[in-house]
């Protein structure tokens, strides 16, 4: 009997065990570790912020989930992993494993710009369920004495779609209320222009974003490093000061403590190298996915911002390292396969709305070019957002993880979640790991 760990019961892991349980015999044990009894689907949390939608309706019970489905369960936080001896520390226990899987989602940089918030300093996020709700708290408070809206992502950021949706939100919101009148909305990136979202040369998506800010009588601030955030302004490196009444700052990412601490399973930004096989160069017992994988960005901008690792994204990683430990096993006998990084990125701003296609998010090696790079705007961007959260949270009600009609739609849509890796590649992939099994 194998063991499998997934460590993390987000977008990516929770998928991922489902994948794993139905490619894997039964006789293969499969537990699932989060920190957190709730399954939240993280996109929607900036309606949260704005009392759009309640928070317990995009969230369902992990427990009740795998009832049933032949996955364990661990509630508990890990605090150290042992890749030499594959020995996990969980809850004040000792958990050993053959194989994990790295799915924690974002650890959140807030110490790398001082006052960035909310616990100890002046912000707000939407990039957890906690900070989602203290988010609409201050809202609340906002809203009975207006001011000047901040939004923001410091440098180092990978996440711009909720930049945009939030600013653009607040507007709306503001609308509807008969305040916007009251309140000057300013956006501050550290993108070289709005809409590069960390990828750069997609098309119409600069045109789009720009368009609409100015339409929205919403100040743009581009080319931006915020370096300090105090109780009412905002300090950027240029020395301009901006204030505000409420302000959102997205934050930096990294991976969770325990993966830092373990010596030479992190780069020196805390993020995971991988293969193409999304296995750690080092261990191959390790597999990652979502938003603590390396990835270069494809290209050096003014001001470091990162490469965005959507839901799509994380959702294909997730399906090649289930594949991928299966073919290890042996249960499978087809090539391994790498995930496509081809995203869908959807940004809902109340009335309309940006979907931005990627496909892949990184430019081909050799050419340089991407298959599909483009950006649409319009009201039906808002109805398939919304519609897509009800799909998602209804196939992890189901215990599926990519359903075949899910699949067959992407194709429609010229898109495909994993791809078999190049003879090639296969080759150089095995060498490596033959060579780390013989040092380890």
């Amino acid at each position: 009997m194998v063991h499998v760990v997934i460590v993390g019961a987000g977008i990516g892991g929770l998928p991922t065990a489902y994948e794993l349980r139905r490619l894997l015999p039964k006789s293969h044990r499969i537990t699932l570790i989060s920190d957190s009894s709730q399954f939240t689907f993280i996109p929607s949390l900036p309606w949260v912020a704005f009392d759009l939608i309640l928070l317990e309706n995009i969230q369902l019970d992990i427990k009740n989930l795998l009832l049933g489905r032949g996955i364990d369960w661990i509630e508990g936080k890990v605090t150290a992993l042992d890749p030499h001896a594959q020995i996990l520390d969980v809850a004040g226990k000792t958990l050993n494993y053959d194989y994990v899987v790295i799915a924690t989602g974002a650890s959140l940089a807030l110490d790398a710009v001082p006052g960035l918030g909310p616990e100890q300093g002046y912000t707000q996020s939407v990039c957890n369920p906690h900070h989602a709700v203290l988010a609409r708290e201050a809202w609340r408070k906002f809203l009975d004495n207006p001011g000047p809206i901040v939004v923001g992502a410091v440098p180092g950021g990978s996440c711009f779609g909720p930049l945009y949706e939030f600013a653009l939100l607040a507007d709306y919101v503001l609308r509807r209320q008969g305040l916007r009148h009251q309140v000057p909305i300013t956006v501050v990136t550290p993108e070289p222009y709005a809409g590069h979202l960390g990828i750069g040369e997609m098309e119409n998506s600069g045109e789009l974003v720009t368009q609409i800010l100015q339409q929205r009588n919403i100040e743009l601030i581009e080319s931006a490093e915020i370096t300090e955030i105090h109780p009412q302004n905002i300090t950027l490196v240029d020395g301009r000061n901006l204030p505000f009444k409420y302000s959102m700052v997205l934050p930096s990412f990294r991976s969770a403590e325990f993966l830092q601490s373990a010596k030479g399973l992190t780069d020196e930004k805390g993020l995971v190298p991988i293969l193409p096989t999304y296995q750690h160069p080092d261990f191959p017992s390790i597999y990652s996915l979502g938003v603590v994988v390396q990835l270069t960005p494809p290209e050096k901008t003014p001001i470091p911002i990162g490469v965005p690792k959507t839901g799509q994204m994380t959702e294909a990683m997730g399906m090649a390292v289930a594949h991928n430990i299966a073919r290890e096993l042996g249960v499978i006998k087809t090539a391994p396969l790498t995930p496509t990084l081809e995203a869908i990125c959807m940004a809902d701003f109340g009335d309309t709305g940006i979907i931005f296609v990627s496909a892949p998010v990184l430019p081909d090696s050799v050419t340089g070019k991407r298959r599909i790079s483009v950006a649409k705007r319009g009201r039906w961007v808002s109805w398939i957002k919304i519609a897509f959260e009800k799909f998602f949270l209804t196939k992890m009600r189901l215990g599926m993880a990519v359903p075949w009609f899910e699949r067959w739609g992407l194709r429609i849509l010229g898109l495909s979640l994993v791809e078999p890796i190049a003879e090639l590649e296969v080759v150089q992939v095995n060498s490596q790991l033959a060579t780390m099994t013989d040092k380890n």
